[in-house]
């Protein structure tokens, strides 16, 4: 009776584990003598600040960028990039949600789920207002991610290096790593001596260790025509 008892308690252990693995939402590892510390988030529940957020928007008509439902909404017909004016310093854990909406809308269409982080102009501290075309972001220095870029056949790895060069760190082209319509994705960005990773519900993505690491700059969404939620934004340092 004592193993048979044993045996179920495994079993639903093993179904309660199978069933975490498979919603996704899966908490990122944290080494025990690491400390993070919350230093910035946006529930998007308010109207977009403009304090904190800029918006560079490529000419599109019938686009727009805004909150609705506690979510930060990019329905566009060609590039943007909102970028957070809060400049981050040091090791950092950047984790939000996002979705790819296609359905009826004008700008719906499954690519570009994408992003910029320790953005930096060459020879001066703060960003210059760019126009939202991907080229005009060239001369940075930056880390970029393109998941599902090029109409849902690419996912990338960048670094810019302020000169002109895209560097291609890494790149994906198996469904496994393409976008799924109407899915929320977690994701979580991490910067720690110098070791870069980007991780999707859990899954690692990508993991970089950086020789001349990127070590303070701009974090921004970018996307170009599609339709886009994201919420629960959190930035925290690593101590």
């Amino acid at each position: 009776m004592k193993q048979l008892i044993y045996g179920l308690a495994i079993l639903v252990v093993i179904q309660i584990t199978q069933a975490q693995a498979q919603i996704g939402f899966k908490r990122h590892k944290v080494d025990s003598k690491v400390n993070e510390t919350l230093i910035f988030e946006d529930d998007f529940s308010k109207p977009l600040d403009t304090t904190l957020w800029r918006v560079e928007l490529e000419n599109s008509p019938g686009s727009s960028v805004n909150t609705q439902n506690d979510k930060l909404v990019l329905n566009t017909g060609a590039g943007v990039t909102v970028w957070l004016k809060n400049k981050l310093t040091g090791d950092l854990l950047i984790s939000y949600d996002r979705k790819i909406i296609v359905g009826n809308g004008v700008f719906d269409r499954l690519s570009d789920l994408n992003q910029f982080f320790m953005a930096s102009e060459p020879h001066a501290d703060s960003l210059a207002q760019r126009n939202g075309q991907l080229d005009e972001y060239n001369s940075l220095k930056l880390y970029y991610v393109g998941m599902g870029g090029n109409s849902n056949t690419t996912t990338r790895f960048r670094k810019y290096d302020g000169l002109g060069n895209r560097n291609l760190l890494a790149e994906y082209n198996d469904q496994e790593h393409l976008l799924t319509a109407d899915k929320i994705y977690h994701i979580e960005i991490k910067v720690h001596n110098g070791e870069l990773s980007y991780t999707i519900n859990g899954k690692l993505f990508f993991s970089f260790k950086d020789k001349e690491p990127l070590t303070e700059g701009y974090f921004g969404f970018r996307s170009t025509k599609s339709h886009q939620e994201i919420s629960n934004l959190k930035i925290y340092t690593i101590n």
